[in-house]
């Protein structure tokens, strides 16, 4: 039985959309934030792969499938934009400048990290593509000479705070701008964190998934400025 699902095409998807089904129940019954569907997948999957032995990469043979999704989502993702063409072209200077400072405070923060934890110069550019998109922020770590596999883990664990905590801490901060939310979100926690805007309003979306790809673009030119400091 172990050796039909090991070589079965369709284990890897059915156990991922599974997972994720599972966590959207949860969530819709007991609306705790706890029960985030992407914590609960990913919880999920790790424990039956755990529990039954079988190996990641017989798991990634199908779920491979589903990540190459991942890059025309993204670009999907221009469609809410595009219907708030007039609140970007009025709002332009202020969100431009909000994503820089949000891809600043982000390698900034690494920075002060590396120093106080003493990381070496490869476990820094590990961390610097955290906040960008996994399509975006591998190709950067590649690029540095990190190791990739951490970066994805980061970049994993950035946009799934996000996605959990983002509203609280726009509450928290009293962040009540809809373009706000949406470019703080989408900076600091990439695509992950952009679901979770498109949940709270179509301006929350649309400002967040312009910022995902602006934030990658400028990350890939900051880490320029930041990759030698230490």
């Amino acid at each position: 039985m172990t050796f039909l699902i090991e070589n079965s095409l369709f284990f890897g998807i059915a156990l991922t959309l599974g997972a994720y089904l599972l966590g959207v129940l949860l969530n819709r019954r007991f609306k705790i934030f706890i029960f985030n569907p992407l914590l609960i997948a990913i919880t999920a999957s790790i424990a039956v792969l755990a529990i039954t032995g079988i190996e990641y990469e017989d798991y990634n043979y199908g779920a491979q499938h589903i990540s190459a999704l991942l890059t025309p989502s993204t670009v999907c993702l221009a469609i809410p934009l595009y219907e708030q063409m007039r609140l970007l072209k009025k709002n332009f200077t202020a969100i431009m400048i909000g994503i820089a400072s949000g891809v600043l405070t982000s390698g900034i923060a690494i920075f002060a990290m590396a120093i106080l934890f003493a990381l070496n110069h490869t476990q820094y550019v590990t961390l610097l593509p955290k906040s960008i998109t996994t399509a975006i922020g591998i190709g950067l770590s590649q690029e540095l000479d990190g190791y990739i596999a951490i970066t994805v883990a980061a970049i994993m664990i950035t946009g799934l705070f996000g996605n959990i905590a983002g509203e609280a801490m726009c509450r928290m901060f009293r962040i009540g701008n809809p373009i706000a939310k949406g470019v703080a979100i989408g900076t600091a926690s990439h695509v992950m964190g952009t679901s979770k805007a498109m949940e709270m309003g179509e301006i929350e979306g649309a400002m967040s998934s312009l910022s995902v790809a602006v934030a990658g673009f400028m990350t890939v030119a900051a880490a320029i400025l930041f990759e030698n400091l230490i």
